[in-house]
């Protein structure tokens, strides 16, 4: 017993704080009790939503969708140019998206309002991709108004698979990749400011955990799956964004906000625990529509006073960045993204990763130039 105390005596405070390295188990299961819920009572919690939902004027908008061409994507964009937004639908299938835009043009003859929609090609698999997207939007010196990080992947029951950038892939499509799009089109967002970046989130972040030190997953500390790589990498999207939205001025006139567009109707039941399994044979009534599941991200990008919660929330100095769920309402995301130090931990390994200097934020917004590790020329 002596011995005990005096080793205790001796501990430093960061001795006794070990390093958190999962979720705890009550943290894990009302994270699991938070998706079953939502899952069973969505379609009540946004019962008071129109289907589609009815857009304010948008005619003078511009906005860049990534992963249009299918799912929510393709409603966002679709909603947002038959409303009369100009939308840019940033995809890896070119074709796909031409062809879609034919398809709505031809569904829109009746519409006064002609659709002014284009294609711009980018791989979020590549980072490189990503830069030469960038550069090619900000090179016309227009003003881009919406940035909808809407592209991700969840690959079911799959074997881990990194990409060409040496990242789980999960991590950059979910998170590295719209984290260097939203930081590369800030002068471009500045020009047009007001303006949003808004990132289609998922509840499933509220049982993601993100180890800083371990970022890819791969060290062995945790065994892989699907749903862990999905999960952290939507947990390190919402720490990145809340970091992000602190480091814009609110002059800046850049809101920074995530959406959960809810539980909508996809093949995710094979990596699921079996009482979601169980939930999912119900999925008829209770998951959402692609259509149902986009309102949350039209609602963020279009809603007048979105901006006004923004900055009420940062002028609180508010831990995370506004986040909006599927009823499209405020809501809180999970305790873990609340973690301060956790997020500015991913704010800074991202940055690394993602080939940025730790500045780069503010000196995009004094006009200077950021140079990026990628998209150089060879």
């Amino acid at each position: 017993m002596a011995t005990t105390t005096s080793s205790s005596s001796n501990e430093t405070p960061e001795t006794k704080k070990k390093k958190k390295e999962c979720l705890g188990w009550i943290e894990w299961l009302r994270g699991w009790f938070y998706l079953v819920y939502e899952m069973l009572f969505q379609r009540i919690m946004a019962s008071h939503l129109h289907n589609p939902m009815p857009l304010p004027p948008i005619n003078d908008l511009t906005c860049i969708v990534t992963g249009s061409t299918s799912g929510i994507g393709l409603e966002i964009a679709r909603q947002l140019a038959q409303s009369g937004a100009h939308v840019v639908m940033a995809v890896r299938n070119t074709k796909a998206a031409q062809e879609l835009i034919q398809k709505w043009q031809i569904d829109s003859s009746g519409l006064s309002i002609p659709l002014n929609v284009e294609v711009m090609q980018v791989d979020l698999l590549s980072l490189d991709s990503v830069v030469r997207f960038a550069e090619a939007w900000n090179a016309r010196s227009a003003p881009l108004h919406v940035l909808i990080n809407n592209a991700g992947i969840f690959s079911i029951g799959e074997p881990q698979k990194f990409s060409k950038d040496g990242y789980e892939q999960h991590l950059q499509v979910n998170h590295l990749a719209p984290a260097l799009l939203s930081i590369l089109l800030l002068p471009s967002l500045i020009r047009g400011s007001p303006s949003r970046i808004v990132n289609v989130n998922s509840v499933m972040h509220h049982v993601g955990f993100v180890d800083t030190e371990d970022m890819n997953v791969s060290s062995g500390k945790r065994k892989f799956s699907s749903m862990v790589g999905y999960s952290s990498s939507k947990l390190a999207e919402i720490m990145f964004s809340s970091i992000l939205n602190k480091r814009l001025p609110a002059e800046s006139g850049v809101s920074v906000l995530c959406v959960s567009p809810g539980i909508v109707q996809t093949n995710v039941a094979r990596d699921l625990p079996k009482l979601v399994q169980a939930a999912y044979r119900l999925i008829p009534y209770f998951i959402f529509s692609a259509q149902e599941g986009a309102r949350s991200a039209l609602f963020a990008a279009t809603d007048p006073q979105v901006p006004e919660y923004c900055d009420m929330l940062k002028a609180d100095e508010w831990p995370v960045c506004a986040f909006i769920s599927q009823d499209c309402r405020p809501a809180n995301p999970s305790e873990e993204a609340h973690s301060v130090q956790t997020s500015y931990e991913v704010w800074e390994k991202t940055l690394e990763m993602i080939g940025l200097p730790s500045d780069a934020v503010e000196r995009l917004l004094d006009g200077a130039e950021v140079k990026c590790r990628y998209g150089q020329e060879q």
